[in-house]
């Protein structure tokens, strides 16, 4: 069985490219004195994850916010498909950390509110919300309300809900910090598969470099504050081998010892 290939660095990561979804150009943010963000480019490719990475502090989440529309940029453009984004929009989805659920409805009106807010019929809006509950393994709760559910299935129906609405762009904000490692490695699995069916554009934050290279197609590498992109890293792994052997493999290894060679001055 093949074995995850070497991590490649990017040449270029200013240019746009045919396929981007997302084009991020020339962002920055302040937050009064403080500068949080100074001239990022990017873009996004339809069907590809890419993670940001980088250490506390460096703007993940801001940049984030600001492709999804919630947080303004104090300069630069967003385009999402060729148009720029002036807030939140039917084409992005956002996951929240902290799973941002209606606490007084159930797991299928949660899934469902936002094929409600666009006006889906409740019959095709409620077969829409059951097929997603049944994609991310909850089949069975629909029912229920989320707190009589842990935390790992409650990030499951926030996981739902923005796969319900179809989408473009999916903005998960590092959505498996509050598991345990043992469901952390199952939401990996499950995301890679929704990855390779939904074919979405997806952006990623998280503090883990394991799970950043495991998951992702490309990452992002954010210098500390003022974030500015200071390396692109592609893994490279080679999806048809088992999660054991690529977890264990010196190329998916050697990827990880790179980055956090990269990233370990910047630790406390």
């Amino acid at each position: 069985m093949a074995s995850p290939m070497p991590a490649r660095a990017a040449e270029h990561h200013g240019a746009a490219t045919s396929d981007a979804i997302v084009e991020v150009r020339d962002i920055c943010k302040r937050y009064g004195d403080v500068e949080a963000l100074r001239g990022i480019n990017l873009e996004f490719e339809r069907g590809k994850l890419t993670t940001l990475l980088g250490p506390s502090g460096c703007g993940k989440t801001t940049l984030l916010k600001i492709i999804a529309g919630l947080v303004p940029a104090t300069s630069g453009q967003i385009r999402i498909n060729g148009k720029v984004v002036t807030g939140p929009g039917p084409e992005r989805a956002f996951v929240f950390q902290d799973f941002a659920l209606m606490p007084w409805a159930t797991v299928i009106r949660n899934v469902a509110f936002g094929l409600e807010l666009k006006g889906v019929p409740q019959s095709e809006r409620l077969r829409i919300a059951r097929h997603y509950i049944g994609e991310v393994g909850l089949t069975g709760f629909e029912e229920k309300y989320p707190h009589q559910l842990s935390g790992g299935m409650r990030q499951r129906v926030g996981i739902a809900r923005a796969f319900s609405v179809n989408a473009d762009v999916l903005l998960l904000d590092e959505p498996f910090s509050a598991v345990d490692e043992q469901n952390r490695r199952k939401f990996q699995e499950d995301l890679l598969r929704l990855v390779e069916k939904e074919r979405k554009t997806f952006l990623f934050v998280t503090h883990s470099i394991e799970e950043a290279v495991y998951v992702s197609d490309r990452i992002v590498l954010l210098s500390p504050r003022p974030g500015r992109v200071s390396q692109i890293i592609e893994p490279r792994i080679d999806r048809s081998a088992s999660p054991d052997v690529i977890r264990r493999d010196k190329s998916y290894l050697d990827v990880v010892e790179e980055i956090w060679q990269s990233l370990r001055q910047y630790a406390e």
